[in-house]
């Protein structure tokens, strides 16, 4: 494990490791895989840092200096991919290849953060059972897997989705961090997206000069509705990165 290239991995929003535990055995086998759960979701504490996805990859940056990895292959499923680019951005030199997977480049439109931010108020408010599954869930393809995702959302704290919604609102423009990254790229896209549509994922591709895979009739979370497609997307790209 230890002579393994290190593949860093950031769960979606407002979910928690678990979503790549349908992958991990077939990733695995090709890397060290590492899937943390980001600040104030699943076993990780919020604290009280201020709202920012720039505190979510100084957290990936000393996990990183933690285990001792200089450079790792660093990816993400929405939200993930948000918190990838944001790695990128600040420290590019620990970026050996980029995964990213039902993410988009652009930051939130005026109309998109306010949604976020109304989202916010409304979890810190009301909590998040049962309206916040009854929004994400028809972003998936499948409904088979729509029990497994709201038993995980429903687990997750209000003030951690209050707080991440906030964060998300103020993130910045990413397409220029994209196209000075020149390092190796795969992209993987739900066909049947119900959040972001496969221009996104085009988008994406062209910034970094990387290969895109769509994976027809899988929705917002592939790893979750498709392991086995987004594995056999995923593994020959990791062989010849």
């Amino acid at each position: 494990m230890a002579g393994m290239r290190p593949l860093l991995l950031f769960h979606a929003f407002p979910l928690d490791s678990r979503m790549w535990d349908g992958v991990r055995d077939a990733l695995s086998g090709h890397v060290r895989l590492i899937t943390p759960d980001q600040r104030g979701f699943g076993g990780a504490p919020l604290g009280e840092a201020v709202s920012s996805l720039d505190v979510v990859a100084a957290d990936a940056i000393a996990l990183l200096d933690s285990l001792a990895i200089e450079r790792a292959v660093v990816g993400g499923c929405s939200m993930g991919g948000y918190v990838a680019m944001a790695l990128l951005r600040h420290a590019p030199e620990r970026v050996a290849g980029l995964l990213l997977v039902d993410t988009k480049a652009p930051a939130d439109t005026e109309e998109a953060a306010s949604n976020r931010l109304a989202m916010a108020e409304r979890a810190e408010r009301e909590g998040i059972v049962p309206w916040l599954a009854d929004t994400m869930l028809p972003v998936l393809g499948s409904s088979a897997v729509h029990g497994q995702v709201r038993g995980w959302l429903e687990e997750q704290s209000p003030k951690s989705v209050a707080w991440t919604q906030r964060a998300m609102a103020a993130r910045p423009d990413s397409r220029d961090t994209l196209r000075a990254a020149k390092v190796d790229t795969l992209v993987v896209h739900g066909g049947a997206d119900g959040l972001m549509p496969v221009s996104l994922g085009e988008e994406l591709a062209d910034l970094t000069g990387g290969s895109l895979t769509v994976l027809p009739g899988v929705g917002h979370l592939p790893p979750v509705e498709a392991p086995e497609a987004f594995a056999a997307a995923v593994v020959p790209w990791l062989a010849s990165t």
